[in-house]
């Protein structure tokens, strides 16, 4: 475990040097060896990976980061006013960009960013530290879908899951992971929760596929990913970047979709591929929700819905739940 503390600065690493390359290896081996090849979507994350996303949230078709924005631009005061938290915790902080909109609301003695990517953690955190000096920041490199111990904290804590990650869940491990989070929770604890709602088709497949390919190019950085990591020999050119819709799990896919009956070899993982052509890869499920959706799948693990934000065209929400 990596500690490193300043006045108003902490950083814990709660994760092994390998943690990545195993997580990797480990879900690259189950996914494509599934007849329904489906793996994480973390891997899109490199540098090129994280850069491509930017770019993405820019483009007028995608509409979740505008739209988070939006509110809590517009409700960040009715959040701090029902919360009155002294701690936030924020899971997957990443750049935490939305995060000041809270900061700048919200009385607070402590934020606790939670990331696995150390390099965006320390520079996100670090950068809060010098912008907040009277607020004791403690970043925390760990994987929140495992379980762990929160820094002790005084008073109560605000728990922010934003950017519709939830979504990245499929419906048991969703279940799973609320549930454990509920856990974590103390009575006075709330969870501010950003989700994506259910909207026409088209729309929601626009957002996942827009027409400048700066969406198809960041789903095929992950081939870049496994080449660099695991010296894989995908052929970019072979795939093509796919959005489509389930209508039983209420769910985008973001699909990569072989173009010709090809057998890939990745020498790290000792395996070779085949992929059929017009076989699909999902490497990214987004789920969408009803607002009754929300409160059901809440309230199965224990936490209700005070109140819910959304943006002026209800197509994004930000809830905020308690414990029952």
């Amino acid at each position: 475990m990596t500690q490193i503390h300043t006045s108003s600065f902490g950083y814990t690493d709660l994760l092994p040097s390998s943690y990545f390359q195993a997580a990797l290896r480990s879900d690259i081996r189950k996914g494509l060896s599934l007849r329904q090849k489906r793996t994480s979507p973390v891997w899109f994350y490199d540098q090129r990976g994280s850069a491509l996303y930017e770019q993405i949230t820019e483009l007028p078709a995608y509409y979740p980061h505008r739209c988070e924005h939006a509110i809590l631009s517009q409700y960040a005061g009715a959040i701090a006013d029902r919360t009155r938290a002294r701690t936030l915790v924020e899971l997957g902080s990443g750049a935490s960009t939305k995060t000041k909109l809270l900061l700048n609301a919200l009385t607070l003695d402590r934020y606790i960013p939670i990331d696995v990517s150390a390099s965006a953690l320390r520079l996100a955190s670090s950068q809060i530290a010098g912008e907040y000096p009277r607020l004791d920041v403690q970043a925390l490199r760990a994987d929140f879908n495992d379980a762990f111990a929160l820094p002790e904290v005084h008073g109560s804590k605000l728990i922010v899951f934003m950017g519709s990650t939830i979504g990245n869940y499929r419906a048991p491990a969703r279940a799973r992971f609320l549930h454990r989070l509920r856990q974590a929770m103390g009575p006075d604890d709330a969870l501010l929760l950003g989700a994506d709602l259910v909207k026409p088709v088209t729309e929601l497949v626009a957002a996942y596929a827009d027409p400048t390919g700066v969406t198809a190019a960041f789903s095929k950085n992950l081939l870049q990913v496994l080449h660099h990591e695991l010296q894989a020999d995908f052929d970019p050119d072979t795939f093509e970047h796919v959005a489509s819709w389930d209508s039983t799990e209420q769910c985008i896919e973001m699909r990569l979709r072989s173009t010709r009956d090809q057998v890939v070899s990745i020498p790290a993982l000792g395996m070779k591929v085949t992929f059929q052509q017009g076989e699909d890869w999902i490497t990214e499920t987004s789920a969408k929700f009803s607002p009754q959706r929300l409160r059901t799948e809440l309230a199965a693990a224990d936490l209700a819905i005070t109140d819910s934000w959304t943006d002026q065209a209800a197509r994004f929400s930000v809830s905020l739940a308690v414990p029952l």
